[in-house]
């Protein structure tokens, strides 16, 4: 709970957080591309 708290204190974390997950998200795409074709 306490974590959660603080990620809505700080917008940035949360952005940064999101962000990293953009980046694991396209790559999983391309691997996935890599392996089917």
């Amino acid at each position: 709970m306490s974590k959660d708290k603080g990620e809505k204190k700080d917008p940035k974390k949360k952005a940064a957080k999101s962000l990293i997950e953009k980046r694991a998200d396209k790559k999983a795409k391309q691997e996935a591309k890599k392996k089917s074709g």
